[in-house]
């Protein structure tokens, strides 16, 4: 197995919400993706409930998100019986 070289982190700053937050990354432009994703959900969800609570806000987000990631791991899961019983 070849030795891979872990690339080193690097600083970046990302604005989510109004708010920046310098985080470490190895993958600058993942991270830039991922936090435009959840400030564009952050927004929407602002429009939804009408408040300006920011906590609410991100815990209403975070339960969408949830939600998201629990429905696309019961459709994985249920593709990957499918594909183990044939």
């Amino acid at each position: 197995m070849a030795d891979e070289k872990k690339k080193p982190s690097e600083r970046v700053v990302v604005e989510i919400y109004g708010n920046s937050y310098p985080l470490r990354t190895d993958n600058p432009q993942h991270m830039r993706k991922l936090a435009a994703e959840l400030d564009k959900k952050m927004k929407f969800m602002s429009r939804a409930v009408r408040s300006f609570d920011d906590r609410k806000i991100a815990v209403l987000t975070a339960l969408q998100l949830a939600e998201e990631y629990y429905q696309l791991k019961q459709d994985y899961d249920e593709l990957v019986e499918l594909i183990e019983d044939k």
